[in-house]
């Protein structure tokens, strides 16, 4: 009886520990990351049913992150094994940025507690999956690696590849569309059964499994609430007329420009960089003058960046900067020549 309440006590105080850890970043970031700068309402142009809040600019990155992490961590996975993916600087990745962003967020209005709620559970959750994962692969991965020796097992390259669709599927797909169970089928069908064929199709095929039950009680989740919408609307000028966009809808002239719907994540970014090159120029984006874009260059540092860090397996830097709406345009057309390249627009 002593022998199980002592482990027993030993389970709690593990349990205790282990959400301190969880809930130190949060408490950290509502207390330390609070910006001073005034925020400066601004006159819209666009009906306010077509507004988005424009702190959403700044807070759609902390996902965007973790879309970022696993394609660093596909990156690693080319050349390498999962050990050499640095997990820590994953999850401290996402939380630094967190907290440069909040700070930042003040000049833009108030976040407000859904989305704030909502990154929190993102965050805890890409804590304790890379937390779990390094566990594994620092122990027993990395074990089981060494036995493999120098060349490489065919499911190393077949998860490397499924890592790198992963990361390409995720730039304009939520994350729980994705077939985790094709995967592990996969990776049972492609087995060589050597040991470490035998182990990454049983360990993966487990992330995989678990994976794919979580994504199915989120999905039922966001049908009751329901998904945002996918498009947007902004208000341009063009040096003429303006040229046919895919998915782009002309809704109507108006004095300060033309008035159109597009899509939203990644093709906006492509669709805002061709009407750059094209000499289109921005005037407002749902309802807001200002917007959040990151780059990549070699120099660790950017000189108007509110947050820069190293990408693992690129040997390159990622900038958030944070531009007038109605410069925007001209600053993707300055990129070429600053050593600077486009990677993603946040959008609201």
């Amino acid at each position: 009886m002593r022998f199980l309440l002592r482990w027993m006590r030993r389970l709690v105080l593990l349990i205790v520990v282990v959400a301190i850890c969880l809930v130190a970043p949060i408490i950290y970031v509502e207390t330390s990351c609070k910006g001073t700068a005034q925020f400066q309402p601004y006159d819209a142009l666009l009906p306010p049913e077509h507004h988005r809040p424009e702190t959403r600019t700044l807070m759609t990155y902390p996902e965007w992150h973790i879309v970022h992490a696993y394609e660093d961590y596909a990156q690693v996975l080319r050349q390498g094994d999962p050990h050499d993916y640095g997990f820590w600087q994953g999850i401290t990745g996402f939380w630094s940025s967190l907290c440069a962003l909040s700070q930042s967020a003040s000049a833009h209005g108030e976040v407000d507690a859904g989305t704030k709620q909502m990154i929190y559970v993102i965050g805890t959750s890409f804590t304790v999956e890379l937390a779990l994962k390094a566990a594994y692969e620092e122990t027993l991965g990395r074990l089981f690696t060494a036995l493999r020796g120098p060349q490489r097992a065919p499911l190393d390259d077949l998860s490397a590849q499924q890592a790198a669709e992963y990361a390409q599927f995720l730039q304009q797909v939520p994350w729980y569309k994705w077939p985790f169970a094709e995967n592990a089928q996969d990776l049972l069908s492609e087995s060589s059964g050597s040991l470490r064929d035998s182990e990454r199709a049983i360990a993966l095929g487990f992330e995989n499994t678990v994976k794919d039950g979580y994504a199915g009680f989120i999905e039922q989740a966001v049908a009751q609430v329901g998904t945002d919408e996918l498009t947007l609307r902004m208000i341009i000028t063009a040096p003429e007329t303006l040229p046919a966009y895919p998915d782009v809808q002309v809704i109507g002239s108006r004095p300060e420009g033309t008035e159109i719907e597009t899509p939203r994540y990644r093709e906006l970014t492509n669709l805002l960089a061709d009407m750059a090159r094209d000499g289109v120029d921005l005037v407002e984006i749902a309802g807001n003058d200002d917007i959040m874009f990151t780059a990549l260059s070699d120099q660790p540092t950017e000189e108007d960046a509110i947050f820069s860090a190293p990408r693992q397996g690129f040997d390159d830097y990622r900038h958030l900067l944070v531009v007038k709406v109605p410069q925007l345009a001209e600053r993707l057309r300055q990129l070429d020549g600053s050593g600077l390249t486009l990677e993603h627009i946040h959008d609201y």
